[in-house]
């Protein structure tokens, strides 16, 4: 393949990209970096294109290569190391301190809103909560399986109202 064949295949097929930039980096302006980068990449790395292999493939590969790269260097300069005498690291996860009092009003609040469910929809729910597959839930409540997806989803609704204080809490 002739260099402006290539360049001309590598701006058809960014066309097709573009929604996979967005979808990776979930921010307009991200995207088109990443999407410049990769056409970059591609076009200096054209000698190791072999013609008859699929270049669409070849340059999602590439951006998806190139945007784990690029967020492995965000996340490593946006760690602090503390090189004092007790070589203390600020962003570990080992320092971190958490007060489960919230946790346990959390859970409190949840047993509370499955109780107030009707025993039709909390018992396939706690039975599929506790790992239980649909088929096994359905054999055990003597039930069509239909119905108790039906009434997991119920269940589900019913808790995500009744837990709505919840919804924007870290």
């Amino acid at each position: 393949m002739t260099s402006s064949e290539f360049s001309y295949s590598l701006d058809q097929i960014s066309v097709v990209l573009k929604p996979f930039a967005l979808k990776l980096t979930r921010d307009l302006d991200d995207a088109n970096d990443l999407l410049q980068d990769t056409m970059v990449k591609a076009f200096t790395n054209q000698d190791k294109f072999a013609d008859g292999t699929n270049l669409k493939a070849w340059l999602y590969t590439i951006m998806k290569n190139t945007f784990i790269t690029n967020y492995q260097k965000m996340v490593r300069r946006a760690t602090f190391v503390d090189t004092t005498e007790n070589l203390h690291y600020i962003n570990s996860s080992a320092s971190l301190v958490e007060n489960s009092a919230f946790g346990e009003f959390a859970i409190e609040d949840i047993y509370r809103a499955i109780d107030r469910l009707d025993e039709i929809f909390s018992t396939p729910f706690l039975l599929y909560y506790r790992g239980f597959k649909y088929h096994e839930i359905a054999d055990r409540l003597s039930i069509p399986i239909g119905t108790v997806k039906n009434r997991i989803h119920i269940a589900r609704k019913y808790l995500k109202e009744d837990l709505m204080v919840y919804k924007h809490v870290n």
